[in-house]
């Protein structure tokens, strides 16, 4: 018993993710006349014996001889035809999918006149929508039953990444430009990444670099930097960073920096305050004493240091 022919040919996309997918048509031939209805944001496309037939867009379309001069040409009919054939129908998803992630598995080398030959890690979003079914199908999508923009993503990863470094390079931005100047570098970057998609029937309507990672050293000196450019009073700074370490009881240099403090106060007490009038010197082991007590109260001097210290300005006496 022979199979009734196809008269209508339609599809409700399964699901949103899927790009392409086949028509179910049972091995089923089509009835020339038969009425193809494609919806908004869809494309079909007609495969007739593994040749590319013609590609519709949506609206609703009669298989016929004068739709389709192409397929009258691959069959050899010079008088069109009315009988059924057999074609293979694909259906396409053509809106824009968005938000979906890249970014470089491996770090990228960039040059930089300041930092020499650095290494950063980006990351981000775009948007891509089929812009040429039939391209498309032919140099990416082949004959698979479906395919999902999950699948695509992955396999742009991968592609992206080299191209991104390439753009990168092209681009001849500075490491701090870079990090400092995302919105910037995006408009630089989008022109240079679309013919790599071009060449695959896309279209990427947006492309996004949500984040640029810097090795730690460079990040580390790129701070030292930028501290000593809001330093405006170098006496203040030294000041502030003999208080800072202080402030570290436990560390090393807070211990030297305590002691620094300590014995230049002791051993320089007076030279830089007026020399004080009918003085003995007695009087001025005296303070020294004083001093070296608070000192050691205040915890700027160890017990050791205070009773060594102690024991030679009784000698003076």
């Amino acid at each position: 018993m022979a199979l009734p022919f196809i008269e209508i040919i339609e599809s409700v996309t399964p699901d949103p993710n899927l790009l392409m997918w086949k028509f179910a048509d049972a091995d089923k031939e089509i009835k020339s006349g038969a009425v193809l209805t494609v919806r908004e944001s869809q494309h079909a496309l007609l495969l007739n014996e593994g040749q590319l037939a013609d590609v519709f867009p949506a609206g609703k379309h009669s298989l016929e001889t004068r739709n389709i001069p192409i397929l009258t040409r691959l069959r050899g009919w010079k008088h069109g035809f009315e009988s059924p054939f057999k074609a293979d129908v694909y259906f396409f998803n053509t809106h824009q999918f968005v938000n979906l992630k890249w970014g470089t598995p491996a770090p990228v080398l960039m040059r930089d006149p300041a930092f020499g030959q650095v290494r950063v890690r980006a990351f981000g979003t775009y948007n891509v929508r089929i812009a040429d079914v039939g391209r498309f199908f032919r140099e990416y999508a082949g004959t698979y039953p479906l395919l999902t923009i999950t699948e695509l993503e992955w396999q742009l990863r991968d592609f992206i990444a080299p191209k991104f470094a390439e753009a990168l390079a092209q681009a001849n931005i500075a490491v701090i430009d870079a990090v400092g100047s995302i919105s910037a570098l995006n408009e630089k970057i989008q022109p240079l990444i679309q013919p790599c998609f071009t060449a695959f029937g896309l279209e990427v309507t947006m492309f996004t670099i949500t984040s640029i990672t810097l090795p730690e050293d460079v990040l580390k000196q790129y701070d030292k930097i930028t501290g000593m450019n809001m330093v405006t009073d170098m006496n203040k700074y030294s000041q502030f960073s003999v208080a800072n370490a202080m402030d570290k009881e436990r560390s090393e240099i807070g211990d030297a920096a305590r002691q620094a403090v300590a014995f230049g106060m002791i051993m320089n007490a007076g030279a830089s305050a007026p020399a004080p009038v009918n003085t003995s010197p007695t009087d001025d082991v005296t303070v020294r004493l004083k001093k070296l007590k608070d000192l050691f109260d205040a915890q700027l001097i160890t017990e050791t240091e205070y009773t060594a210290k102690k024991e030679e300005l009784l000698k003076l006496l």
